[in-house]
């Protein structure tokens, strides 16, 4: 396994796989690798010859009071874990390699579905995203670029602006990978203390229960409310609990599948989860 941390040496060592007519899987991180992530690696291995990890934690999307700073970043353990799954590529840039030291003058919005969710909650987090996704995406030239669906919103937006540009190439979805207690693997779930690891999962149970309601018959919002008030009651600060179809369009009544969203704060610590529900 390489690791470059140039945009020049990364090209260099994707040319024999371009001049092959190679596909190139390409798996975007913050680094602090989990589980979750090297799920990502691993569908990519299924499915493309060669795989690039990239490590950025990427400034602009986050907020001035948000965790920038502190966000864990653990490159020589990252690289252990990424080696053993077979990654072939590791790209660790700096913020300078990837952005220069002239003022950024360009931004890419995504309308209408980075409204509300965690859109509202973090103002400018999706332009972040969307910006350094298409940078990365420019300097790998995938085939395929996989996203864990934990970060259901997050997906949506790259799928429409990969559809709106024309970016040539496909957006893969993998599915959440959980503890064993079910609750959604995270980066940041390493802020959590002790006590608030053992109420994390009550999240994933809330999720669960309203699932269960939901197809005996509960009305949707009395199944939203009962979610708030389980994680209200259980020490969570709730910033939302929502339901939607699966293109993110709102819903008021449970007559079509349903994906119901959750994003709450555990002590300092912000978690978010999501659970596809079938329309039966």
């Amino acid at each position: 396994m390489k690791t470059e941390t140039t945009i020049q040496g990364l090209s260099a060592s994707l040319n024999p796989a371009r001049t092959a007519r190679k596909s190139i899987g390409f798996v975007p991180t913050m680094g602090n690798l989990h589980q979750g992530h090297l799920n990502l690696v691993r569908e990519a291995k299924k499915l493309c010859d060669v795989v690039v990890v990239s490590i950025f934690v990427n400034p602009i999307q986050f907020g001035p009071n948000e965790d920038f700073d502190s966000y864990p970043r653990t490159l020589e353990q990252d690289q252990r874990l990424l080696a053993e799954v077979g990654c072939d590529i590791v790209f660790a840039p700096s913020v300078e390699q990837m952005y220069g030291n002239s003022p950024r003058l360009t931004n890419i919005t995504v309308s209408d579905i980075t409204n509300d969710l965690c859109g509202l909650q973090r103002p400018g987090h999706f332009d972040g995203v969307a910006v350094v996704v298409t940078k990365l995406f420019n300097i790998v030239q995938p085939n395929f670029a996989f996203f864990g669906e934990k970060d259901y919103q997050q997906l949506a937006v790259i799928r429409q602006f990969v559809r709106d540009l024309n970016m040539p190439l496909e957006v893969m979805g993998v599915a959440i990978a959980r503890a064993e207690d079910g609750l959604a693997l995270s980066s940041r779930n390493g802020y959590l203390s002790e006590e608030n690891r053992q109420k994390a999962p009550t999240i994933y149970q809330s999720l669960k229960a309203a699932e269960q309601s939901l197809q005996a018959g509960t009305a949707l919002a009395d199944v939203l409310a009962n979610i708030k008030a389980t994680l209200t009651q259980a020490g969570f600060v709730v910033d939302y609990v929502e339901a939607r179809t699966p293109a993110l369009q709102k819903m008021d009544a449970f007559d079509q599948d349903v994906v119901l969203f959750i994003a709450a704060k555990l002590g300092a610590t912000r978690l978010i989860d999501n659970l596809k529900v079938k329309h039966i």
